[in-house]
């Protein structure tokens, strides 16, 4: 039985004469743990005898094999990257949705302020002519046309009190609704949101596989 040399190699050249990738003959190299050594360029060098290296190249793959797995495999990327636009597309328009919704409930709450103050000013100045109606009721010498004016101007007071207090009846009203369509908005924004953030943090390999 005829030996083989101990050769020096590095893992490129060990690569080459097993027709194999450099990972690979570094992982051959690692498991009987051959010596090692450094050659005069600072590369790894490995003394291997090829008679104890139980190791035979698996047959070179043509080319054209691989395609339909590659083409399968771009496919499902594409479709996955259409996706995610599509989802981007989606939660950005429900953004744009929640921010004018918002700026809207926020209008309508200044609305509801403003007609909250105007009908507190009518309730005082309703109260304060009743007061002054009540007191010229009380004068013997109070004449009938001061009553009648205090009470036309009475009556003013309590027609702008109801109309304002409507208006903020219904202004409260409008404000629950965006407050509601608001919210709804902003849930769907957040759910899709979380199915992007989902789909972008899953491996490639996973969002090819769903």
């Amino acid at each position: 039985m005829t030996l083989m040399p101990v050769e020096m190699l590095t893992y490129g050249a060990l690569a080459e004469r097993l027709n194999i990738s450099s990972e690979a003959a570094r992982a051959i190299a690692k498991r009987p743990r051959l010596p090692r050594s450094r050659a005069n360029d600072g590369k790894a060098l490995v003394s291997i005898d090829f008679a104890e290296i139980q190791h035979k190249a698996l047959p070179a793959r043509s080319p054209g094999g691989h395609q339909p797995v590659i083409t399968s495999l771009r496919a499902k990327i594409e479709a996955l990257q259409t996706e995610i636009t599509r989802l981007e597309a989606t939660a950005t328009g429900h953004r744009a949705d929640f921010e004018r919704e918002r700026e809207r409930a926020e209008q309508l709450l200044a609305e509801v302020l403003r007609a909250t103050a105007d009908t507190m000013a009518a309730k005082e100045a309703t109260a304060w002519l009743e007061g002054e109606l009540a007191a010229l009721r009380s004068r013997p010498e109070t004449l009938q046309a001061e009553i009648a004016r205090v009470e036309a101007m009475a009556i003013s007071r309590q027609v702008d009190f109801e109309r304002e207090r409507d208006r903020a009846d219904r202004l409260a009203v409008e404000v629950l609704k965006v407050t509601a369509d608001a919210i709804t908005v902003k849930e769907a924004k957040a759910r899709l949101e979380g199915e992007l953030a989902a789909l972008r943090s899953r491996p490639w390999w996973r969002r090819i596989a769903a």
